[in-house]
Parts: structure tokens; sequence; C-alpha cells
């Protein structure tokens, strides 16, 4: 499995996954659309700006947006990491969110995800990764206990 920035070329992948997230009605921390105006080749710009600071809405910081990719190049799950922290990212969402498609889930792939998300996280000079959970998630807790989270 391989985390990266998504491509013009994974656009039907992508799109299918988003569509499993919508259809099942799934929540998708990780992965942000309007799916009412969705354009991949849109979203795809917003998420290079958004990496570059550009046009960021108030209280936004600059994030990257990976995709989780199999060895096929199917499309498993979404993680956003945001390169700093602002007050509402330090009291809730912290540096990382992540999500995997409903279908292919409990199969170990967020853990995948989140470790090679980390890793570049320490890449960008983020050593100390804040990633949190809901209460009510304890799937995603165990995800991050198994990275090292406490």
């Amino acid at each position: 499995m391989i985390l990266r920035r998504p491509r013009l070329a994974d656009k039907e992948a992508v799109v299918d996954m988003i569509e499993e997230f919508e259809e099942t009605q799934s929540t998708h921390n990780g992965g942000f659309w309007d799916i009412e105006n969705f354009s991949y080749e849109d979203w795809l710009e917003t998420g290079r700006n958004k990496e570059m600071g550009i046009g960021l809405l108030e209280n936004r910081v600059p994030s990257i947006q990976f995709v989780l990719f199999d060895e096929s190049g199917r499309a498993l799950g979404f993680l956003n990491l945001r390169l700093r922290l602002n007050e509402g990212l330090l009291n809730h969402a912290g540096h990382i969110g992540y999500s995997i498609r409903p279908s292919e889930r409990g199969k170990g792939y967020a853990k995948e995800a989140l470790r090679q998300g980390l890793q570049v996280a320490k890449e960008k000079n983020i050593h100390r990764a804040l990633v949190t959970c809901s209460a009510e998630n304890p799937a995603s807790r165990a995800v991050i206990l198994a990275n090292g989270g406490e």
C-alpha cells in the first residue's frame, strides 16, 4: 500500500471511493468534498492550493491531502495532514485526519495509512503529531495506539 497525493490519473479510483462514502452516508475524516458541485479536477487544485496555503478560509491551516492506494491502484482511504495547528485543531482534530472506505474497514489499512502519514509528518518537521478520535470510535483509538499514541 502507498499513501500519496492523488493525481489526475487517479480520478476513476478516487471518485469510486467518494461515491462509496456517499452511498453509505459514512463519515469521511481526512477527505473533504462538496458532493453537490463536485469536480475531481477542482478538488485536486484545491488540495494543491491548501498545501501551499493559498485561498485558505478563515481558521484553516495549510494541509496535504493524501489517498491510500493498494497495489492495483484501488483507492482505500483518505488522510489529511495539517501542517500546523490552530486553536480548533489543537482542541479537536489534531494534525491528522483519516478514514478508510466502508467496504475496506477492519483490514489494517487505517493503521498503515496513519503509519505512513506520521512518517510524512516527521519529514515536515512535525515530530510530535497530535492525532485524535471520538470516544465512540474504538477502532480509531486502536489505530492510534498501534502507531505509538498515548
